[in-house]
C-alpha cells in the first residue's frame, strides 16, 4: 500500500484586489511542500497539469524535475499528463530525464484530462479526444516497452526505425488515470497497466461497478492478477475538526468549484453539497485525521487498493495551511492507515 499527495498548482486568489497568486510565487511552494513530503515518509509526490490562469503548473515534468534534485526517495508522478495535446515522443524523453535524474522514481500518469484547454493551445480538435488519447497511449506504451521504434498514426508523423535518447534504465511505470468512463477502463485492462481513479464527486461506493470491470477485463486479457495495481485520487483536507474545516477552508474550495462550475454550467456550489462529501459515505476525505484515516481504510479495502493519492491543494489554500496539512497526513494519518494494515 502507498499513500502519497497529489497537487494541482492551485493558485490562491485575493477576492477582494481580484488577483491571483504570483505563479512563481506557488512553484517555489510547491517545492517546498514536495521537499516535506519526502522528508516525512510519503510514497509518491503527483502533480497536475493545466493551461489556465488560476493554476501555476502547464508541464507537471519540469516540477518533477526541480523535485528530482531535493528528494531522495518519494517517487515523482505526473498527476495527469494529457497525453492527448502532447507529444509522446518529447514526454518520454522528459520522463526519461527525470528517471535518470532521480534514481529511478519518476512515472507518468497518463490521462485525457477534464479541462480541455490544452487542445486549442496545441492545435488539435476536440472532435478527435478520445482517437487522440488512444492512438498516444499506444505510442508512449510502445516507447516504453522498445528501444528501435517503428510507428505509425493518424494524428502524428510516423516513426521508421529510431530510438528515443536518452533511454531510462527500466521501463517507466505508466498508470492509466480514468475517470469513469467503461471504455478507458477496459483499455488500461487491455494493455495491463495499472489504473487510478479520480474520485471527486458523489460516493465512492459508485465505483464498485468500475474497479470490478477492470479486474475482470485485466484478468481477460491475460495478464498476472498478482500484478494488478489499483489506485484512487480524491481531494483531501485534514483539520482539528469539521467546524474548523467549515470555517477555514470551505470559502477557498467553493470559490474554485464554482469558477470551475461557471464554464461547465454548473449550479453555485454549497455548503450541504461539502459538508455531504464529508459524510463518511461521501467523496470528500476531509475532516479530523482519524475521520480521514478512517474513509481512506474504508475506501482501501472497498477496492483493495494498492495506492492512495491525497488532492490537497483545491482552491489555492494557503502555504501554511498546506504545511500543516502534509504534517497531518504524513504524521496522523498515515500511521493509523498503515497500523490497520500491518497484520492483514
Amino acid at each position: 500500500m502507498e499513500l502519497g499527495i497529489g497537487m494541482f498548482g492551485d493558485l490562491s486568489h485575493n477576492k477582494e484586489k481580484n488577483e491571483y497568486q504570483k505563479p512563481g510565487e506557488r512553484l517555489q511552494q510547491i517545492i517546498e511542500q514536495g521537499k516535506l513530503a519526502d522528508d516525512l515518509g510519503l510514497d509518491v509526490f503527483a502533480m497536475g497539469e493545466h493551461h489556465r490562469e488560476d493554476y501555476a503548473v502547464p508541464a507537471p515534468e519540469i516540477m518533477l524535475a526541480a523535485l528530482s534534485t531535493v528528494t531522495k526517495n518519494i517517487k515523482l508522478a505526473s498527476g495527469v499528463s494529457v497525453i492527448s495535446s502532447a507529444d509522446p515522443v518529447k514526454l518520454y524523453q522528459d520522463f526519461s530525464m527525470i528517471d535518470l535524474i532521480s534514481n529511478q522514481r519518476a512515472e507518468i500518469f497518463a490521462g485525457r484530462g477534464s479541462f480541455i484547454e490544452s487542445f486549442p493551445l496545441f492545435g488539435y480538435n476536440l472532435e478527435n479526444y478520445n482517437e487522440l488519447f488512444e492512438e498516444k497511449l499506444d505510442l508512449l506504451l510502445q516507447l516504453n516497452k522498445e528501444k528501435n521504434i517503428t510507428w505509425e498514426g493518424k494524428f502524428r508523423a510516423s516513426i521508421k526505425n529510431q530510438t528515443v535518447y536518452p533511454q531510462p534504465e527500466r521501463e517507466i511505470p505508466v498508470w492509466a488515470a480514468v475517470g469513469g468512463t467503461p471504455a478507458s477502463i477496459e483499455r488500461a485492462a487491455k494493455y495491463g497497466i495499472p489504473v487510478i481513479f479520480a474520485i471527486i464527486g458523489g460516493m465512492p461506493n459508485q465505483f464498485t461497478p468500475l474497479v470490478e470491470y477492470y479486474k475482470e477485463q485485466f484478468i481477460r486479457y491475460g495478464h498476472d492478477y498478482k500484478k494488478m495495481q489499483i489506485g484512487v485520487h480524491a481531494h483531501t483536507f485534514i483539520g482539528n475538526s469539521k467546524e474548523e474545516i467549515l470555517k477555514d477552508y470551505f470559502p477557498h474550495y467553493k470559490e474554485q468549484m464554482d469558477r470551475i462550475g461557471k464554464d461547465r454550467g454548473w449550479a453555485p456550489y454549497t455548503q450541504q453539497q461539502f459538508e455531504g462529501g464529508m459524510s463518511p459515505h461521501g467523496a470528500l476525505f476531509m475532516g479530523s485525521p482519524e475521520d480521514v484515516a478512517e474513509k481512506i481504510i474504508k475506501v482501501i479495502e472497498m477496492f483493495n487498493l494498492t495506492r492512495f493519492i491525497a488532492h490537497l491543494d483545491v482552491g489555492g489554500p494557503s502555504h501554511e495551511e498546506m504545511i500543516k496539512n502534509i504534517e497531518l497526513y504524513a504524521n496522523e494519518v498515515v500511521p493509523i492507515v498503515r497500523k490497520h494494515f500491518e497484520n492483514k
